[in-house]
């Protein structure tokens, strides 16, 4: 069997993040990427000039394209933008029967800035929060989530327990917007096993994407049958090595480098070493 992932998100017209990422990121785990697209973003290295959302049914005409021929082994949640969009989805979800659901909370930005409305926030936690295999929320987005603000290892293990209790499977509070010794320290919990997973720190800026290929990484892992804590660990390993790769482009953050699978061997021989940061 191939096997198939499907991505749930939004279009980034830099390529860094968002479908452009999650795609990128299957195709390198030798899984075949489908996907949902939920909003058109007009967006670069520098930051974002504008959104537009689908029609909430024009995005389950997708997922429902997508499962009722080719099928879905796992699936995985970016930005979902409003309400409308996350209840359908998870309707939808349910109603192709997609139990290896990755959920990437997209509410806020790894340095803070509120995405989604309180609605929406709402909706995320009611609709899809219990249908998720996998919980991925960032500092920020496990702060709303819990209502605890996170600061230390211990913070974000309490956090993974309060989230744990609000119906996922497992979570994974994500530690890339945490400082000092905890930068990129992720705390991993499953209702019974607390565990902490760190991979070497990668000094560069151009970390655009880190959180859609993360949780893109995971759902390929589990589509290619890994249980869900090995699936976390090796799409960590992964956005390690893709940060090695990071592209140095545009005026702003750079995106994650996913080439590295081709690349890391003979960079020049492909022309490619110019790109690395």
């Amino acid at each position: 069997m191939i096997p198939i992932a499907l991505t749930i998100a939004g279009s980034d017209s830099g390529g860094g993040a968002g479908i452009q990422a999650d795609l990128r990121t299957f195709a390198f785990h030798r899984v075949h990427g489908t996907s949902a697209l939920t909003c058109v973003t007009a967006q670069n290295t520098v930051g974002v000039n504008r959104v537009d959302a689908l029609p909430a049914a024009a995005v389950v005409a997708q997922i429902d394209a997508v499962a009722s021929d080719i099928g879905v082994q796992a699936a995985k949640t970016g930005m979902l933008l409003n309400a409308e969009i996350m209840e359908a989805v998870a309707a939808a979800v349910q109603q192709q029967d997609i139990h290896q659901l990755v959920v990437d909370p997209v509410m806020v930005s790894r340095a803070g800035v509120v995405l989604i409305d309180e609605v929406a926030i709402a909706t995320l936690k009611t609709h899809l929060l219990p249908q998720a295999l996998i919980l991925t929320p960032n500092r920020y987005e496990a702060q709303i989530l819990c209502g605890i603000k996170i600061q230390t290892l211990e913070d974000m293990q309490n956090a993974a327990q309060n989230i744990f209790d609000m119906g996922p499977k497992n979570v994974l509070v994500k530690g890339g917007g945490m400082s000092d010794t905890l930068l990129g320290i992720d705390v991993w919990f499953d209702g019974q096993q607390m565990e902490t997973l760190k991979t070497e720190t990668v000094a560069t800026t151009n970390t655009h994407g880190t959180g859609c290929t993360l949780s893109a990484a995971i759902a390929a892992n589990l589509a290619l049958g890994k249980s869900p804590l090995a699936a976390a660990k090796a799409a960590k390993t992964y956005v390690t090595q893709a940060l090695k790769y990071a592209l140095d482009i545009g005026q702003g953050q750079g995106p994650v480098g996913h080439w590295f699978p081709l690349v890391s061997k003979a960079p020049e021989a492909l022309g490619f070493s110019r790109l690395w940061s």
